[in-house]
């Protein structure tokens, strides 16, 4: 096997695991927290999913850039800051290890609605909210994965931070999702699949924009 077939596939090893850690640990703190008499709390919850992101990417960040997140791997690719014929892969990757980190949630920890994602809010409120959430995340993202400025070794803390952020504001609003193999997983396990198509919309176009907006203001060359 050639040294970059090697190298690809420790990376979606990698992006797999990771995608599994955030699924099973994020949704399976709000199934326990629903099986449990809310004993992790909202606030509980959110510190779940940005912990799981954080420490994700201090494992696997220098092996396979730490996606974890279809949509932020499109960012990425749309800025030519991943190339293209990995993109693919890389969703596989993810959705694989999300959608497995689901099962295991169902048969190790329980069903409780399996961390469904599900708006409390108008569809157009929800679907903006995901953008505008996931836009925020790409941001943060690009700042700390892709400019030499900024501060590399904080790039866990950061991204970590900025999940937990989203999950205590957006978690009543659409679950806060920001990452469509999140919210495939469960909607897939439950057969649950309705308004599974904000959760792909809102974090693949908030993503997108964000990563071009911050090539943009980013720039050191003008």
């Amino acid at each position: 096997m050639a040294r970059n077939e090697k190298n690809l596939s420790r990376a979606l090893a990698a992006e797999f695991i990771g995608t599994f850690m955030l699924v099973f640990a994020g949704t399976g703190a709000v199934v326990t927290n629903a099986m449990h008499e809310g004993a992790l709390g909202h606030f509980g919850i959110s510190l779940v999913f940005g912990l799981v992101i954080m420490v994700s990417i201090f494992a696997f960040g220098h092996i396979s850039g730490g996606h974890f997140n279809p949509a932020v791997t499109l960012g990425f690719t749309l800025t030519n800051n991943f190339p293209l014929k990995r993109l693919l892969p890389y969703w596989l990757a993810q959705f694989t290890g999300a959608i497995i980190g689901s099962f295991a949630v169902a048969h190790l920890i329980g069903f409780a609605g399996l961390g469904v994602t599900q708006p409390s809010i108008p569809v157009t409120s929800a679907l903006i909210v995901e953008a505008l959430l996931t836009f925020l995340l790409m941001i943060v993202i690009m700042a700390v994965a892709t400019d030499s400025r900024a501060v590399g070794k904080a790039a866990a803390v950061a991204v970590g931070g900025t999940i937990a952020l989203a999950a205590l504001l957006g978690g009543p609003l659409t679950g806060a999702s920001l990452n469509p193999a999140r919210s495939l997983a469960p909607a897939l396990v439950a057969g649950n699949f309705s308004f599974l198509y904000i959760y792909f919309i809102g974090p693949l176009f908030g993503a997108a924009v964000g990563a071009i907006v911050y090539k943009w203001i980013g720039r050191t060359n003008e």
